[in-house]
């Protein structure tokens, strides 16, 4: 019977769908199909039927509209006869539905209760014409499980049990029924409530209050310093504890946890175990300042390793910048790079946490951008646990109708149908049953899952703002409320849990405890140490001039030819992408120059087989957004979407590193953090992420700013990332000419960045192999060429990869006698070749061209010494293709200035300053390079 109820069209998921055509029906009975129209046909002539039922919707609707205007002075008309046994269960079938999808309309989740229950007609029996005596009428209770046949008012009763109560689910948006089921199956049949030991009740109890009492202890002991009060969210400290201890059991090894401010400190030190001495030492100002600038107590990171009943679990907080969301990506790749270090294919042993805002979860971009990397193959983690902390306001931005638009602040979630759980935050127990509800769910289908923590913010955005300026009513209500832990102890207290003296006693066990400044967390393993762990002592205290053998034997490099120009047998290559192949053949056997895509593969090459991981992403990352790379091929005769691709990186030998190239998401923001953050937890894998052009990487500035050029002065986190940022003046606009060097140059301090404009084959190959070779994990950000991509003059015989090196500063490569120079011209990127070209049609000789090609950290001998290699030479000119307030002259005029002789002089030519980084017109474009070109050799006054 069971298994008909679950397969008949008049159950399940199909029930809304039949409503609706009923409607239809109603409406216009020839707007449905005609086997649907028989049937409907039936149900008017069976008995107890009205005469003739009209559509629902205007009916529902007008009832509202009545009752808005106070029109109803009479209770309904009952009806005289009972509704058809078929109707009825019908009827019984609708509801179950319903109250699935909207019942969480209804649940009582506020715990302020600012609002009054919406009106949910659909939640009604008067909606589906049903009497108060129709309800005592037996239905078979279908798809809802726990039950068979009952009354219907006691089915109505076990779904407002279940939905409606103090959480509210949402989930039948779910495509898979499997899913929708799964949850079901864990609700239903104890209607949605927690059935907790004694001890764990005791241990619930115990989380409160520290929650509570660590805010009321700072309160008082450092008034009016920012903390960023969880206070009214308390809940928060015992859900993410049974995080840990239930993860742990099941085999989770490693949680990776981001959250903003709010709450950071409680989390810090009731979750991750941070000595509370510690933690005052930075409220009085005397923490350890041993970084250049560092950063508040609220934004600091933290790790440690807690004792599970499966074992040690280690505990990552990332360090977090104001930028509210942003650290949501950097948590996902840092997750990711340990799931690749354990070889968790299926994140059964690394979880990521992420703790949000209810306002922040619906207004900041990254959320949608990183809620889309969660399914796709080269992002994925196996589903996040994610905790909103929803006090129901945004600084000051508390009315619905402003703070989103939206229903709930968790809308935004449906978009990768994540299931998703709201929850009043002063029914703690009700919060654990989510908790475990949504770990359970990720571990079964390795998706993401939502909890709403629904709660209030006690104090104000911060603990010097006064929250009652803006929100008089919410404030009043908030001061009358008694506190989640006093309810809760209440509650134990009344049901015999504790002792009517146990609650206080908590509170002064956990106050000694602070007094004396001791661990509150208990075990925290402080001897433990995995074989999983990093040992970043190498990459420490190195030095960007520490030298890199960055040279590869021919032979091996010929050897490495072989492998990525071989293909499967009866692998058909597009005929372009054949011509490649072959044409990269010739240039291993030495017969034409190495090109730029063949010189970055080989690099790539030569770091697997020496063990070293390479990732690189991006928008058009396997072919290259200029089709030179072709890292993937594809197969021409494939049958399947899903078959006929092969990657040649990864083929090329037994014992050699992880390659991975991903064609990602059309998104830089979330994916520039993700690369970062798994960069930052993986010093031995080449990660880069590639722009599509150079300047989209202004979408993704915030990481660049908050994370990349001061992640380390800040937080003392070491990053070897690698940003391919395609650049060159070509004439192809505004958008797709500059990336933005300057903005660059100007994070550039304490040798926090390298920036650098290679402007050869060779350069590039040595480049990449230099950042992996050095014990120098610093961020590199690389102008990449386009045109010179295919560039004869660009690329380099395969000799400069057997025996040379980078080369910071590329000196004068004609043979032109020193004496006779006057003038220096110095340049970066693509410009070279054309003042070369220029130089040769003027068939000037006392002009010397030299090339910086690390504009970051300057190279200062290396120019020094070209300055002193032309003695007669007192003309100094930089030259570039941007205009003069962008590109590199503001930022690196002074180096230039530091290493000239004393009889030198500076001039600038290039374009002039500009508001846009380049024009759009080609005939501008053509107007004003010929111009630079002339000023470079013209003359100056």
């Amino acid at each position: 019977m069971r298994q008909f109820f679950d397969s008949s069209h008049l159950f399940g998921a199909n029930a809304p769908f039949i409503e609706e055509l009923y409607e239809q029906y109603l409406v216009n009975p020839g707007a449905v199909p005609e086997e649907w129209r028989d049937y409907f046909d039936r149900l008017q002539v069976l008995p107890g039927a009205a005469a003739r039922d009209v559509a629902h919707a205007p009916v529902v609707q007008s009832f509202v509209q009545r009752a808005k205007a106070g029109q109803f002075t009479h209770e309904r008309t009952i009806p005289t006869e009972p509704v058809a046994p078929e109707r009825l269960q019908v009827a019984a079938l609708l509801l179950v539905t319903s109250y699935r999808i909207a019942g969480s309309r209804w649940a009582t989740v506020d715990p302020l209760k600012r609002m009054p229950r919406p009106q949910v007609p659909e939640l009604e029996p008067a909606y589906y014409d049903l009497s108060e005596a129709d309800l005592d009428q037996v239905v078979n209770s279908g798809s809802y499980v726990g039950l068979d046949r009952v009354s219907l008012r006691t089915l109505i009763q076990a779904l407002r049990d279940t939905y409606c109560r103090n959480i509210g689910f949402e989930y039948m948006f779910i495509s898979d029924r499997a899913q929708r089921l799964w949850i079901q199956e864990r609700i239903e049949p104890v209607r949605a409530t927690a059935q907790l030991p004694a001890e764990r009740q005791k241990r619930l109890l115990q989380k409160l209050t520290e929650a509570e009492h660590l805010e009321r202890y700072l309160h008082t002991r450092y008034v009016g310093q920012k903390r960023f009060s969880l206070e009214g969210g308390e809940s928060l400290i015992p859900s993410i504890d049974d995080l840990i201890q239930r993860a742990g059991a099941q085999g989770v090894q490693e949680i990776v946890v981001g959250m903003a401010h709010r709450g950071r400190l409680n989390v810090l030190v009731n979750v991750l175990g941070k000595m509370p001495a510690d933690l005052f030492q930075e409220f009085e100002g005397k923490g350890g300042q041993e970084l250049p600038s560092g950063d508040v107590k609220y934004h600091n990171g933290f790790s440690s390793d807690i004792s599970t009943p499966g074992g040690p679990v280690h505990l990552s907080l990332a360090f977090n910048p104001s930028h509210l969301e942003i650290v949501n990506p950097v948590v996902e790749g840092s997750v990711r790079a340990r799931q690749r270090r354990r070889d968790d294919k299926t994140g059964d042993q690394v979880l990521p946490i992420l703790v949000h805002g209810d306002a922040a979860f619906a207004g900041q971009g990254v959320v949608m951008e990183t809620l889309n990397l969660s399914g796709t193959r080269g992002y994925g983690t196996g589903g996040t646990v994610h905790l909103i902390v929803n006090n129901q306001i945004g600084f000051t931005t508390s009315d619905p109708r402003d703070a989103r638009s939206t229903l709930y602040c968790t809308d935004i979630a449906k978009m990768v149908e994540a299931p998703i759980f709201h929850v009043n935050g002063d029914d703690p127990e009700a919060v654990l049953f989510v908790t475990q509800l949504a770990l359970d769910f990720r571990r079964a289908f390795h998706k993401d899952v939502v909890i709403d923590i629904v709660c209030f913010r006690k104090l104000g955005h911060n603990e010097q703002d006064e929250p009652l300026v803006t929100q008089p009513l919410m404030y009043k209500k908030i001061a009358q409320h008694p506190g989640t832990r006093k309810l809760y102890a209440d509650r134990l207290v009344a049901q015999g849990v504790v002792g009517a003296d146990e609650p206080e006693g908590m509170i002064r066990q956990y106050r000694d405890t602070l007094d004396a400044g001791r661990q509150t967390v208990s075990p925290v393993l402080s001897n433990f140490k995995s074989k999983f762990a990093v040992d970043w002592a190498p990459f420490l205290n190195s030095k960007w001039t520490d030298a890199a053998d960055t040279h590869v034997p021919l032979d091996e490099l010929r050897r490495l030819s072989e492998r990525i120009t071989a293909v499967p047998e009866g692998f058909k290559l597009h005929p372009t992408v054949a011509r490649v192949m072959e044409a990269r053949k010739q240039m291993a056997a030495g017969k034409v120059p190495v090109d730029w895509g063949m010189a970055e593969t080989l690099a790539y090459a030569s770091l697997l087989s020496n063990g070293y991981d390479v990732r690189l992403s991006g928008q058009d990352s396997g072919r290259g957004t200029f089709a030179h790379r072709h890292a993937v091929l594809h197969d021409q005769e494939r049958e399947r979407w899903d078959e006929g691709s092969y990657a040649p990186l990864q083929n090329i030998g037994k014992d050699q590193g992880d390659f991975v190239v991903i064609d990602s998401v059309l998104s830089e923001e979330a994916v520039l953090g993700f690369e970062y953050g798994f960069s930052s937890a993986e010093p031995n894998a080449l990660v880069i992420w590639e722009a599509q052009f150079g300047d989209f990487a202004n979408g993704a500035q915030v990481v660049m700013d908050q994370f990349i050029s001061s992640g380390e002065t800040k937080w003392g986190r070491v990053c070897g990332l690698v940003q391919f940022l395609p650049h060159g003046y070509e004439g192809q606009g505004p958008e797709h000419s500059s990336a933005r060097l300057e903005r660059y140059l100007q994070l550039c301090a304490e040798h926090n960045i390298q920036v650098c404009v290679p402007s050869n084959a060779a350069q590039v190959f040595h480049l990449l192999r230099r950042q992996m070779l050095r014990p120098f994990r610093k961020p590199l950000v690389v102008m990449t060429p386009k045109s010179l991509l295919r560039k004869k003059e660009a690329a380099s015989s395969i000799d400069e990869l057997a025996n040379g090196s980078f080369q910071t500063v590329i000196p004068e490569v004609e043979a032109i006698e020193a004496k006779e120079v006057k003038r220096i011209v110095a340049c970066c990127g693509k410009v070279y070749y054309d003042l070369i070209q220029k130089r040769k049609d003027l068939k000037r000789t006392d002009v010397a061209i030299i090339r910086v090609e690390q504009l970051y950290p300057f190279p200062h001998k290396q120019f020094e010494a070209e300055m002193k290699r032309y003695p007669n030479a007192t003309e100094v000119v930089w030259c570039q293709e941007e205009p003069q307030n962008q590109g590199a002259w503001y930022q690196t005029a002074h180096y230039f200035r530091e290493n000239m002789r004393e009889d030198q002089k500076l001039y600038y030519a290039g374009r002039a300053a500009s508001a846009a980084p380049a024009s759009g017109y080609a005939a501008r474009h053509a107007e004003t390079q010929k111009a630079l070109l002339d000023q470079a050799f013209g003359r100056y006054k």
